[in-house]
């Protein structure tokens, strides 16, 4: 029988909030954490809103050195991790650390540092370029730099799988548990790409919303005027660990990863399969993975990105998933607030899925005014719901095709 793995420590660095209470108080409030751009100037741009982290200063956390070595998702990904071992109260020096691993991905990396370094490049010449570079732009050091801040010395890897990333290292971070490799791993996602660069590429590519005017209300899940999505920053880390070690400890156990599931669209480089049929296999795999049937799930944390067809068409999986049951589920996009977060929106959303299930609250989708004809489905609209559920799906669909969903479920001891 595969070992048991549970959620015993979460931390959050996002646009609603720098720790775990903030951040749940205003995930069920409904707060919006989008607003006008303020790390660039966006005149230029066609959409000028982002959900940005807020009052996060690197040097409450890190010294100066550190900083200027380290791009901004690797400091989320390190102020969350240690946010998330004292939420876990699990202190490593005392542990057998090489039982103790990470898994923590990035979409896109650091995109800031490269930017600035190219900028060097172009005006300064090739001497002016940093030697930290490399180490501080590319994807895996968020799981690098965790390791080196919190000693752990188990497995560590990163999934890049853009905006799947989060969801695929939670995952396969509890396969990692689950095979015996480690008793502990530190896992989820991190990004910062508010930056000129990722910006002209999206509004390029007219991926995001133009609701200028209204930030509040332009990240508009599943409703019929939602123009595309509005990108958000910040890192989503759980800790995970099997549940003979969390026990042993007397660990605080918030929620189960029952189950998981992936899959590749083999469809399209931005569009998902017609349909959402590579996103209904991911669930079923999930599902599958976890011995649960269908009814079991109350709630569904969807990718619901406010773009056309991915709302749509994850409708339409969750149909053919969840046939009549569909009707019954309670379905919401907590990105309507926080924004996409890219590769940290599945370790973010992990978080959501897990505090809904251990405090009985389903998060809302929020500027549900105008609803979509073709996403007819219970939404959760715009104001959170006090229901008991027992176990969740979270989905994460990312460009490329990549599918990943993890089931929750509330932890029941006698299992």
């Amino acid at each position: 029988m595969a070992k048991r793995v549970v959620i015993t420590g979460l931390g959050v660095i996002s646009p609603i909030g720098n720790d775990i209470p903030t951040f749940w108080k205003n995930l069920i409030n409904g707060k919006s954490g989008v607003g006008p751009i303020t790390q660039f100037d966006s005149e230029a741009f066609s959409t000028r809103i982002a959900a940005e982290v807020k009052d996060f200063d690197p040097l409450d956390h890190f010294d100066r050195k550190e900083v200027r070595r380290m791009d901004r998702f690797v400091q989320f990904a390190v102020v969350a991790s240690k946010q998330a071992l004292d939420n876990a109260d699990l202190d490593i020096e005392g542990m057998d650390a090489d039982r103790i691993g990470v898994y923590v991905g990035s979409g896109i990396g650091g995109l800031k540092t490269w930017e600035e370094q190219h900028r060097n490049l172009l005006e300064r010449g090739p001497k002016k370029v940093s030697p930290f570079f490399i180490p501080m732009m590319i994807a895996n050091m968020a799981a690098g730099q965790v390791s080196i801040a919190t000693g752990a010395k188990g497995p560590n890897s990163a999934a890049i799988s853009a905006c799947a990333t989060g969801t695929h290292s939670i995952g396969d971070a509890a396969k990692i548990i689950q095979r015996g490799d480690a008793d502990v791993m530190i896992a989820g996602g991190a990004e910062a790409t508010i930056t000129p660069m990722a910006f002209a590429g999206f509004c390029s590519a007219k991926a995001m919303s133009t609701r200028n005017d209204e930030p509040e209300k332009a990240s508009r899940p599943f409703a019929k005027d939602r123009d595309g999505f509005v990108m958000g920053e910040g890192s989503g880390i759980v800790i995970l660990e099997s549940e003979e070690h969390a026990r042993a400890r007397g660990a605080n156990i918030i929620a189960e990863v029952a189950g998981y599931g992936m899959s590749g669209d083999a469809f399209h480089l931005t569009s998902p399969a017609p349909e959402g049929e590579g996103a209904a296999r991911s669930m079923k795999r999930a599902l599958a993975d976890a011995g649960l049937q269908p009814q079991a799930i109350g709630y569904i944390n969807a990718h619901g990105t406010s773009t056309e067809f991915n709302d749509k068409f994850e409708t339409m999986a969750i149909k053919t998933v969840f046939g009549e049951h569909a009707e019954q589920l309670a379905i919401s996009s907590t990105k309507s607030m926080t924004g996409h977060l890219l590769g940290a929106s599945g370790g973010v959303e992990a978080i959501a899925t897990a505090l809904a299930l251990k405090e009985g609250i389903l998060p809302p989708t929020i500027n549900q005014d105008n609803p979509d004809p073709e996403c007819d489905l219970d939404y959760v609209p715009n104001e959170a719901r006090r229901v008991s559920v027992k176990a969740a799906l979270s989905n994460s669909f990312g460009f490329g095709g990549h599918n990943a969903t993890i089931v929750l479920k509330a932890f029941n001891e006698v299992e």
